[in-house]
This record gives C-alpha cells, sequence and structure tokens, in this order.
C-alpha cells in the first residue's frame, strides 16, 4: 500500500487532519457548536466549487468562504433561538451556490463527488505541503490561545466575570474551525467534514474528564478512524468517508454505552 505515492500522501494528510480535528473538536462540543461545523461544510463546498471556477485550488477557494463566512454565521446563530432557521438558509443557499459554480465550470458529476466526499487519489504532494503549513498554523494558534479558550469555553460566566476578552476569543477561534474544515475536507470531503470535528471530542467527554485528557483521547479517536478508514478503502475500493464515519459512530455509540453502564453501577 505505501509503495503508492498517493496513498503515502493521503496517511501524512490524514495525520495532520486528525490531530487538528481532534484538537479544535473539544472546544467545538464544549461551545456547542457543532451546528457552525455542518453549516461550514455546505459554505466549504461553494467555495470549492468557486475556486475551481475562478481557475484556483479547492482548497483556496473552500479557505476564502470559510473564514470570511465563519464569523457572520457564528453571529448569526448566537442565540439558540435562531439557530436552527439560520442553519437552514444559509445551508440551502450556498448547496445552491456550489451547484451554480461547478456548472459554470463546466466540471463533471465526479469532479463534485470527490469535493463533497473527499479524494484520496486527488491527493499529491503539494496538497500535503498545504495541510501541513496550515495544520502548523491552527496548532500554533491554539497553543497560544489555549488557557483563555479553556476558560471561556467550560466557563463562560467566570470569563465574562473576570473581564476576558470573550468575543476576541470566539472570533478567533471561529477562524480555526473554519480552517480545519477546508483542511480537513481533503480526506473526509467538504459535506462529512463535521464527523472528524465533532463525534470523536463527543466520544472522548465520556471516557474522561480533563481538557487535556480530552484532547489526547479525542486525537487517538481521529487518528485510529483516519488511518483504519484510508487502510479499508484501498482494500475495498469504496469512499474512505463512509469508513471514517462508520468508525467514529462505533466510537461514539461505546462511549455512550460505557457511560450507561458507568452511570448505572
Amino acid at each position: 500500500m505505501f509503495s503508492l505515492a498517493f496513498m503515502r500522501n493521503a496517511y501524512l494528510a490524514g495525520t495532520f487532519i486528525a490531530i487538528i480535528c481532534g484538537t479544535i473538536g473539544v472546544f467545538v462540543i464544549a461551545r456547542n457548536l457543532s451546528f457552525l461545523t455542518h453549516t461550514l461544510s455546505e459554505i466549504g463546498f461553494a467555495g470549492a466549487a468557486f475556486g475551481i471556477f475562478m481557475g484556483w485550488t479547492a482548497l483556496s477557494g473552500m479557505l476564502i468562504f470559510t473564514v470570511v463566512s465563519s464569523v457572520i454565521v457564528g453571529q448569526m446563530s448566537v442565540k439558540q433561538s435562531r439557530r436552527e432557521a439560520s442553519i437552514s438558509a444559509i445551508s440551502a443557499l450556498f448547496i445552491g451556490l456550489g451547484i451554480l459554480f461547478l456548472s459554470l465550470s463546466n466540471q463533471t458529476s465526479s469532479y463534485a463527488t470527490s469535493i463533497l466526499f473527499g479524494s484520496v487519489i486527488g491527493i499529491a504532494n503539494t496538497d500535503v505541503l498545504r495541510v501541513a503549513l496550515l495544520s502548523g498554523i491552527v496548532l500554533l494558534a491554539m497553543l497560544g490561545l489555549y488557557r483563555p479558550l479553556k476558560f471561556d469555553s467550560f466557563d463562560a460566566i467566570g470569563a465574562r466575570v473576570s473581564g476576558l476578552w470573550t468575543t476576541a476569543i470566539s472570533v478567533v477561534f471561529l477562524v480555526l474551525v473554519a480552517m480545519s474544515v477546508s483542511v480537513a475536507a481533503q480526506i473526509v470531503g467538504s459535506l462529512l467534514i463535521f464527523i472528524l470535528l465533532t463525534l470523536p471530542a463527543a466520544a472522548a467527554r465520556y471516557f474522561v474528564h480533563t481538557v487535556s485528557k480530552m484532547i489526547f483521547l479525542s486525537i487517538g479517536f481521529a487518528l485510529v478512524g483516519v488511518w483504519v478508514g484510508l487502510y479499508l478503502s484501498y482494500l475495498t475500493n469504496l469512499p474512505v468517508s463512509f469508513f471514517i464515519a462508520s468508525i467514529e459512530c462505533v466510537f461514539y455509540f461505546a462511549a455512550l454505552g460505557y457511560q450507561r453502564i458507568h452511570v448505572g453501577s
């Protein structure tokens, strides 16, 4: 398997993606922003299609669309009462835009499928370098933001009372989420990106109860899902996103079972 260049690239890129998704996902869950990752997946699809239409790379288009819109969408959906309406309207708009851009760029339906669900074969050396660079930026930003972000995510009231710049922290975090969505779409695809950004972290919180342990376990779940998913995809020639989704769902339901047994005992 590793004699094939595209599989080596897929494993390298997948490793970076799992690390940043496992890290970011813990705070996505803590801040109840799972809805945002779902919305950004549709925005990412439109951005990728726009990038192809303009003659850019799909990643460039996704970065522009997701980074700009993450702050806007996040501010529109702050109130619980209007989250559902905001998600429905924005998702519908950007899915339509993505289809429009693909149609104007005369790309085939198979290309649309690779944007939506990812493509292992399409990962080149340059893609790995871009993923590594963006992952490094996200991780360095998370390292610098870790303490105030942890405070704001797990004790929002205390953070506001202490005078922490919660608004600035939220904006920076939303931008980091958008960058993670764009990076991870290289493997999972824009439609299913919320899987890696939510399920590993959601499962980890049932097994451990400190932030650092949640991050490490979440990264572990994401790595296993990506690595095993790539291997099974290689063996069966089926979409890697299917296997990653299935593996992460197994982790999550196992965590629910563990929690039920633990609470029952």
